[in-house]
Order: structure tokens, then C-alpha cells, then sequence
């Protein structure tokens, strides 16, 4: 604990706090903390995962397929198809001793042949549920380890892609990839792939057999069944593949919108238009609702048709059979047989039905993941990189034209020279082109034309990660993660120790905000909700302080400060800049006096640098900006 200060008594701890109320340790009472125990004991172990992320992606997968995605779990899957061929046998024998049962033991009068059948039936089922259990284990396991891997693998490359994907794409939309797309997938692997093949060998299997009765019936069975089950099916298979996808794409309409809600929900409150997110939310999730119902329109046509092909093909082989019987073509024990088979001819029918159903939405979410992980980061190691070895900060910008996705250029022609130690500046209006000189410093993108260098070094020649662990790059927004202190400011060098973390705060004026919070274990909510934005920006300050970046990037750090935070900012960035190469992106003119020089950028070009005092003097664009400044803090000054 930290000491009181001023020297006052602090009162008494929480461990002696609950001693005196007659509580335990932890103030957890005993019986619980003993059924606590029992839970924890009974808990796996959970070993650390071996991390071995890399930034270029395994070629070896190939395009996402279920077919690709399956293969390297050929052996296993094999396993599974033994044990559904076993099932699939013991039970489709089952219809074979029954017409041995009528035929040579009710009809013969044989007893003794009537009860083997009826013990050899009840082994039968008992093996088929033996293998059935034994498959329903060994495929669940094996359709959790697909999922685990789909998952870690959508994450890995979504965090290979670069800030142009992120500006693109919705977080709602991502997190539909990461969800329902791929708890669709998990219906498919954990109850589809192989129960489709047990649905398909018992077709087969069942085929054979019926053949092997009277090749004659089967074929009338055939001509009855198959044309109009492969003709309904082919209309369903059209249509549900278009309502699937739209079904997709409702799901990531509606996880955006909630999302966006849910982020933006101070803004919601304040202007007072929670009655307007609730009716665009209606809408959204209308239109997921009319997509659900369009697909199930679908699949309430194929499946009571299916159904209903099965009773008329089951009748036409009542009358062509009862007349086969009374001619004596086949016993009454075959007739009984071939309707049982029948029966078990249209269950998989029905249970394909139904498992076509959930292909087809296992097929949309692989449509929409082969989507994404067809999506290349725009910024990568080359396959000659170089680990950039420690930098003096030397930075250069030579000829560096620039455009976003959209093509609209935003940067033209653009050169900078900043040498190493100094501190540059960079202003101008809003849009000017300012903060994406800064994200191509960082290479957070790549410069359409020209070249960006470090001490000489074109940063596309080198490591993302050598690069990035000696730049430090602090936003005009911080993003903080829920968790505590040390988490937060130990992000960046997981490996600081405590004094080093405490020292950054120290550095940076965050001490005090620090120990009020609880230390380094203090909480931190998501975002930082509970702080103001000085404390937000300190800690970022302080994250970026432990990193011992040799280069700064500052993008507009002090531009949503009040006046006393700004001064904290200020003070600690005289601290962080000591030694180091700094591009501050300076939203107030106050920061920008304290650089070495001063760059203006105006619609995408440099059109002057130099000193604070060098460019008033010279009386160009920047001397009005800075007479304006004079003016409104001349103003302000008065009315305080």
C-alpha cells in the first residue's frame, strides 16, 4: 500500500477490516471459499499457447476452402468415416434379419431361427450405438481443434492487415467473422461433414441391398424417388445459396449497428436520440428478420416436399410389390424388408435435407471468410528485409506522393529532412496532409511514389518490427486497454520491470493519478472511461516512454486538452524529447513555437519550413497563422 500523505494514520487495511468482522482472508467466508477450492480443483490446466505468429501469411493453406481446410486432418477424418461405415452396416442389417426372421421363422414355424434373428438384431444395435457414440466423441474433439485453429486464424490475419482495412471495414462487420460465420461452420464440422457421409453410405448401402433383392423394384423405387428429389433439390440449392448469403449479410449489418451504438453511446445520451438508435436498430434487425424468413420460406417448400415424394414412392411400392408378392416373385419376409429398407432409404434423405440446410449456411459464412482472408495487408515485409539495426533518427521524405484507397492523392511531391535530435513540427489546416506525413513515418502505409528513409534506410527495405520497436507514435486519440496500470503502460515492453513502469509515470507526471488509481494495479476500464483526457494522453505518454523509442511520432497529442493538461503534456514531452528525433503534428501553435523548426502544410505540400522566429519574419502563411493565434489568446485573456 501507499503511504497516507501528509503523515496521517491511514485506517485500518481490507485483510484487518475483515478480521474484525469476523470474515477470512480475502473476505471470502470459509464454506465458500472451501466450494471455490473444489471448483478450481477440478479445473484443467491451461497451459501459456505457444505463440508463432508471423506477419506474412502460410501460403501452404491456400485459398480457405473446407476441402483445403479439412485436408491436413485427412487421417483423422478417415477414422471417423471407419466408424460411420460401422455404424451405417450394423444397422442396415438390421432390415436383412428381419426378412430372415419372417420368411424361416414365422412363416417356417422355426422358433429357434425367429429368436437368433431377433439376438443377433439386439447385438446389431448395440454395436451401431458403440460406433455412434465413439464417432459423436471423436469428431466433436476433432471439430473443436478445426475451430480453435479458424479462429486463431481469422485473428492472426486480421491483425497482419494494415490501417487502411481497419479505415474500410466495420468493426461489427469483423466481428461477424469472428462469431456467427464461424458458428456456422462449427454446425457444419461438428454435425454435418461426417454425418453427411453416415447419410450418404447408408443411401449407398441401401441401394445395394435393394438391388440385391430385385433389381426390378429397386429400379421402380429409383424412377419414383430420384427425379423429383434431384429436381427440388436443384431448385432449393439455387435458391437457399443466394438467401444464406443475404442471411450473412444481415448478421454483419446488425453486429455494425450494435457496435456503433454501443461505442457511441455518450453521444446517443446527449443528444438526447436514443429514440432514433432504437428505430434504425428496428430497422436493421427487420431486415434480418425478412431474410430469415426468406430462407426458411425455402426450406419450408423442400422439406414437407421431400417428405411427400418418400409417402408417394412408398405407396407406389406397396401396390407393385403386394402384386409382386401375390405372383411369387418375392416372399412376404423380402417385401417387408425392401418397405423397412425403404424407410431407412428416406430417413437420410430428410436428415440430408436438413444437413443441405445447414451447408448451405456453413457455405455463405466460408464465401464471406475466404473473402477476408483473400484480403492482402497493403504494408509488408519484403522477402529481403533487413533488421534495421539501433538509428540515429535521421528521417528523410524524398519526393513522397501519397493516396488512400479512393485514389484521391493526398500528399504531392512531399520532401522533408530531419535531422538527428531534432524536433519538427508539423501545421496547417485541417486536411492538409499533416498526420498521413506522420503514418508514413511510422509506415502505417507506404508511399504511393518517393521514399521514406531512416539514417539512410528506405523503410520498405526493413522490418515492420525492427522499425516499429524504435519508433514511438502517440495519437491525438489514446486507446487504452481495460485491465490495470502496468497493463497499459507496460503494453509496449512487456518485459519492463516495476521500477522502470513507475519511473515512466514519474517521468511523464502521471505519479500521483498512478497511486490514486491503486498503483500498477490499479484498474484501467475499457478505453479509459473513468479518466479525464490529460490522464488518458499521460499514460499513453508513459506507455511510449517505456518502449525507449529513439524516434517519436506525435499526431496531435495536445489538440483535445484544456490549458493545465496541455502544460502536464508539455512538461512531459520535454522530458521524452531529450535525445530523441520527434515529428509532432501540432494542432496549437503553442506546441509548435517549442520545435526546432516548423514545417506548414498546405493542400498536400510543404510550402514552408524553417524556425519559429525565421517563418514570422518572413511573413508567409505561417506569420498569419500565428498573428490569428496572438489575436484569439489576446481575446480569451481579456474576457478571463
Amino acid at each position: 500500500m501507499f503511504p497516507s500523505p501528509g503523515g496521517m494514520r491511514s485506517g485500518p487495511s481490507s485483510v484487518q477490516a475483515a478480521a474484525q468482522a469476523g470474515l477470512p482472508h480475502a473476505e471470502v467466508p470459509g464454506d465458500l471459499r472451501a466450494r471455490v477450492e473444489r471448483v478450481l480443483a477440478d479445473e484443467p490446466v491451461h497451459r501459456d499457447p505457444a505463440v508463432r505468429w508471423s506477419r506474412t501469411a502460410d501460403e501452404s493453406e491456400g485459398r480457405f476452402g473446407l476441402g483445403r481446410f479439412l485436408w491436413p486432418h485427412r487421417y483423422r477424418l478417415a477414422m471417423a468415416l471407419l466408424l460411420v461405415a460401422a455404424e451405417t452396416v450394423a444397422l442396415q442389417l438390421g432390415p436383412v434379419l428381419t426378412q430372415i426372421g419372417v420368411d424361416h421363422g414365422i412363416v417356417a414355424g422355426d422358433r429357434s431361427v425367429l429368436v437368433t434373428a431377433a439376438l443377433a438384431y439386439a447385438g446389431l444395435l448395440a454395436v451401431a450405438a458403440a460406433a455412434a457414440a465413439a464417432r459423436t466423441a471423436f469428431t466433436g474433439r476433432l471439430g473443436e481443434r478445426l475451430l480453435e485453429r479458424l479462429r486463431v486464424r481469422t485473428f492472426e490475419h486480421m491483425q497482419r492487415q494494415q490501417m487502411d482495412f481497419y479505415t474500410t471495414e466495420r468493426a461489427g462487420v469483423l466481428l461477424t467473422r469472428m462469431t456467427s460465420d464461424i458458428e456456422a461452420l462449427s454446425v457444419l464440422f461438428n454435425e454435418g461433414v461426417v454425418n453427411f457421409a453416415l447419410q450418404g453410405l447408408t443411401l449407398a448401402v441401401i441401394t445395394v441391398l435393394l438391388f440385391n433383392y430385385d433389381p426390378l423394384l429397386a429400379l421402380v423405387t429409383l424412377a419414383a424417388a430420384v427425379p423429383a428429389t434431384v429436381a427440388s433439390s436443384m431448385w432449393f440449392r439455387r435458391r437457399a445459396a443466394a438467401d444464406y448469403r443475404n442471411v450473412r449479410d444481415r448478421i454483419g449489418d446488425l453486429l455494425g449497428n450494435l457496435q456503433e451504438s454501443l461505442a457511441g453511446i455518450r453521444v446517443i445520451a446527449a443528444h438526447d436520440r436514443r429514440n432514433v438508435s432504437v428505430a434504425e436498430h428496428r430497422r436493421v434487425v427487420n431486415r434480418h428478420r425478412d431474410a430469415n424468413l426468406r430462407a426458411s420460406r425455402a426450406n419450408s417448400l423442400y422439406g414437407p416436399g421431400s417428405e411427400a415424394i418418400g409417402i408417394a414412392t412408398q405407396a407406389v411400392l406397396l401396390g407393385v410389390g403386394g402384386a409382386m408378392t401375390a405372383s411369387g416373385r418375392i416372399t412376404v419376409g423380402e417385401l417387408a424388408a425392401y418397405l423397412l429398407f425403404l424407410t431407412a432409404f428416406f430417413a437420410p434423405v430428410q436428415a440430408l435435407v436438413q444437413l443441405y440446410n445447414s451447408y448451405q449456411q456453413g457455405g455463405a459464412a466460408i464465401a464471406k471468410l475466404r473473402e477476408l482472408f483473400d484480403t492482402r495487408p497493403s504494408v509488408t515485409d519484403r522477402p529481403d528485409a533487413a533488421t534495421l539495426a539501433p538509428v540515429r533518427g535521421e528521417i528523410d521524405l524524398d519526393g513522397v506522393s501519397f493516396s488512400y484507397r479512393d485514389g484521391s492523392p493526398v500528399l504531392h511531391d512531399v520532401s522533408l529532412h530531419v535531422s538527428p535530435g531534432e524536433t519538427v513540427a508539423l501545421v496547417g489546416e485541417t486536411g492538409a496532409g499533416k498526420s498521413t506525413i506522420a503514418r508514413l513515418i511510422a509506415r502505417l502505409y507506404d508511399p504511393t511514389q518517393g521514399a521514406v528513409r531512416i539514417d539512410g534506410r528506405d523503410l520498405r527495405d526493413v522490418t515492420i518490427t525492427s522499425l516499429r520497436s524504435q519508433i514511438g507514435v502517440v495519437s491525438q486519440e489514446p486507446f487504452l486497454f481495460a485491465g490495470t496500470v502496468r497493463d497499459n503502460v507496460g503494453f509496449a515492453r512487456p518485459g519492463a520491470s516495476d521500477a522502470e513502469l513507475l519511473a515512466a509515470l514519474d517521468a511523464v507526471g502521471m505519479g500521483e493519478v498512478a497511486e490514486r488509481l491503486g498503483g500498477l494495479d490499479g484498474a484501467v476500464h475499457e478505453r479509459g472511461a473513468t479518466l479525464s483526457a490529460g490522464e488518458r494522453q499521460l499514460l499513453a505518454l508513459a506507455r511510449t516512454f517505456v518502449s525507449e523509442p529513439r524516434v517519436l511520432v506525435l499526431d496531435e497529442a495536445t489538440s483535445n486538452l484544456d490549458l493545465r493538461s496541455e502544460a502536464q503534456i508539455e512538461q512531459a514531452l520535454d522530458v521524452m524529447l531529450r535525445g530523441r528525433t520527434a515529428v509532432i503534428v501540432a494542432h496549437r501553435l503553442a506546441t509548435a513555437r517549442r520545435a526546432d523548426r516548423i514545417a506548414v502544410v498546405d493542400a498536400g505540400r510543404i510550402v514552408e519550413i524553417g524556425s519559429h522566429r525565421e517563418l514570422v519574419e518572413a511573413g508567409g502563411r505561417y506569420a498569419t497563422m500565428f498573428a490569428m493565434w496572438e489575436s484569439h489568446a489576446a481575446t480569451d485573456d481579456a474576457i478571463r
